[in-house]
């Protein structure tokens, strides 16, 4: 399930150019040198993997809490159907409530931060401008943590988050210098995609949590507790 997390990444990314493309068009580079503007972009995108690598290791902790406690299956029923139930239910209806107001104060401080960081050039800030890029609120993000759960592991959650971040690198690395070629209409159609790509996504994680037997995708409930190799001697 591993792979979603960059196909996601790379189709979500042009919800991204709408939400954190103004940063990345902002971003303290040196426009006269090509070479150095690519190792300062980088360095921006180290930042946001790090932010989704922490956040991922975190929920993936939580994971494997819940893998622990023999509830797997219907862990990974309940994140496909809420993958799809977050992509699906319109946006004017979540607005209506105002989920983010415990932590409104934390994600000021954040942008604060996040603005200071511009005044500067060094790598050091590019980094940081990532990192706290990373940390601000983003429904793409929020759907990819769903299956950062579902990996039932500290290390595979961290693993899909990174992933999911590589998938979003090429269309934000890609903003800052193409940004006339990706007009309003362009963008529009993609972003009439992403919905899909995430149901498909949430479909995958209900059939793994039926295992209704197929390799890969959907193993049975049987497999998921019966050891390759005896531990008798």
């Amino acid at each position: 399930m591993l792979f979603t997390a960059f196909i996601f990444g790379l189709i979500s990314s042009f919800h991204c150019i709408g939400m954190c493309g103004p940063i990345a068009l902002m971003l303290p580079v040196d426009r006269s040198n090509q070479a150095k503007k690519v190792t300062q972009i980088i360095s921006y995108h180290l930042g946001r993997l790090t932010a989704y690598g922490t956040i991922g290791l975190l929920f993936g902790i939580l994971g494997k809490g819940f893998y622990l406690a023999g509830v797997q299956q219907n862990l990974s029923l309940f994140i496909g159907i809420a993958m799809i139930m977050v992509l699906l239910i319109p946006e004017k209806i979540v607005a209506q409530y105002n989920l983010s107001k415990p932590v409104f104060k934390l994600i000021s401080k954040v942008k604060s931060a996040l603005g200071s960081q511009f005044k500067k050039k060094s790598y050091k800030s590019l980094f940081t401008i990532g990192l706290l890029n990373g940390f601000l609120p983003c429904g793409m993000v929020y759907v990819a943590l769903f299956g950062a759960v579902a990996m039932q592991s500290a290390l595979f959650g961290t693993y899909y988050m990174l992933l999911f971040g590589l998938g979003t690198v090429p269309m934000m690395s890609s903003v800052v210098y193409l940004n006339s070629l990706m007009t309003i209409s362009f963008r529009n159609r993609i972003q009439k995609i992403i919905p899909f790509v995430g149901v498909v996504i949430g479909i995958l994680f209900i059939l793994r949590g039926l295992g209704i037997g197929i390799p890969y995708i959907s193993p049975s409930n049987i497999s998921l507790f019966v050891q390759n190799k005896p531990n008798c001697h």
